[in-house]
């Protein structure tokens, strides 16, 4: 979802080269150990943050984790960097850049999990290439996850979950978790589920969620 353009979150980007890293070009490798406080803490990497509740949660719940931010619009960039700022989650960084760089963006074997929350389902079969769980995609993922990491995926979009289901099936991935209606799973389960503006949104008007976890690793 396309955000309006806020001046505000613009500036605020800008004075932050620190904690924002705009546009960087996928032929220079990125010096993570500059940007984080221990770069050799578990990582994990959300594809696509929107306005950021759910990576700003995960920041301020696991201190002993690092976090990055993909999001391509600097709006929304901004917003997430206000909430960075006003918590003091030094273990968060902001991406703003193309997701289908991340195999260059990250070395291979560095990331935990690689959350995928609410993308754009791009409907349109001549746009298939577009899905974040297109084929192209699986494979930059494995290849920056570690052996034993994971992918962790929710949409309100129906289509797009059947199809997320057949592309990493026929990637060969393992599913490990699969629900249709993630909101009325165990109590277990959904005590530990941190919701996204939109999942919030979609929820309210009573759509299911559906949810997945998916690996590359053989079991």
């Amino acid at each position: 979802m396309r955000l309006r353009n806020k001046p505000w979150a613009i500036k605020l980007v800008n004075e932050h080269p620190e904690s924002v890293l705009q546009n960087p070009d996928p032929a220079k490798k990125i010096d993570w150990d500059k940007r984080f406080a221990d770069f050799s803490r578990p990582l994990e990497i959300e594809v696509g943050s929107g306005k950021g509740r759910f990576v700003t949660t995960l920041a301020a719940q696991y201190p002993e984790k690092n976090f990055v931010a993909i999001e391509l619009q600097t709006t929304a960039a901004g917003i997430i960097l206000r909430t960075k700022l006003e918590k003091h989650l030094n273990n968060l960084q902001i991406l703003r850049g193309d997701a289908a760089d991340i195999n260059r963006f990250f070395a291979p074997n560095s990331t935990n999990i690689i959350y995928l929350n609410f993308s754009d389902p791009w409907p349109k079969t001549r746009h298939e290439k577009r899905r974040l769980t297109y084929k192209a995609f699986l494979s930059k993922y494995q290849e920056v996850l570690t052996p034993n990491g994971h992918i962790e995926f929710k949409t309100d979009n129906s289509g797009l979950f059947a199809y997320s289901v057949k592309s990493m099936n026929n990637f060969g991935m393992h599913f490990d978790f699969v629900s249709v209606d993630l909101h009325h799973e165990k109590v277990e389960i959904t005590q530990k589920n941190i919701e996204t503006e939109y999942e919030q949104k979609f929820a309210a008007k009573g759509n299911p969620i559906y949810a997945l976890y998916a690996s590359f690793k053989a079991k």
